[in-house]
């Protein structure tokens, strides 16, 4: 099994990276590859080759992913809380819901009790600037940094009144204003 460390260290080369993203649509052509991302065939074979003996190609040249999959259980699972996310007025109480869900800087799960999802989403209404509009995209960026799914975050964030929108805008509406 590819270890996380060894993954990273393989795909942090540009061509290796070109490599496993054209073998998650199928098999790699080396020829068709080398033309598209402007390398010479000889080292894009070379790279096929790497990544088949780091198994993370089969012999077929196609993404294996469950090895994927298995670099990702590698991972450390249980990172504490950014400290930042707990700074601003939280009980103890707040704060030992936000530390459940939340993995380091990252939403690891929207609760789905209501007044958990609360704290959490007040905790990420914080992000919004009182005063400022924003648009759709830029509440995605900011919410994107947090969870996956910012969709649902942001409905969520309009429905509990956190945000309010109009005319394709958004802006904060709610929440705590001196966290």
């Amino acid at each position: 099994m590819i270890t996380p460390t060894r993954f990273l260290r393989l795909v942090v080369d540009p061509v290796r990276l070109a490599v496993l993203g054209a073998a998650a649509a199928g098999p790699v052509d080396p020829a068709a590859l080398a033309g598209e991302i402007g390398a010479h065939e000889r080292r894009v074979r070379k790279e096929l080759g790497s990544l088949v003996e780091a198994g993370l190609l089969t012999d077929t040249w196609v993404l294996d992913r469950e090895a994927l999959r298995a670099v990702a259980r590698a991972l450390p699972q249980d990172e504490p809380i950014d400290p930042d996310l707990l700074e601003g007025p939280w009980t103890e109480d707040e704060a030992l819901v936000l530390s459940r869900f939340f993995s380091g800087g990252r939403l690891v799960e929207i609760p789905s009790q209501h007044a958990k999802r609360r704290v959490v989403l007040e905790r990420l209404a914080v992000e919004f600037e009182p005063g400022l509009r924003y648009t759709e995209r830029e509440v995605n960026a900011i919410l994107q940094v947090f969870h996956p799914d910012y969709a649902a975050l942001r409905r969520y964030l309009v429905d509990d009144g956190l945000l309010t929108r109009a005319d394709g805008s958004y802006w904060r509406s709610g929440g705590r204003v001196d966290a």
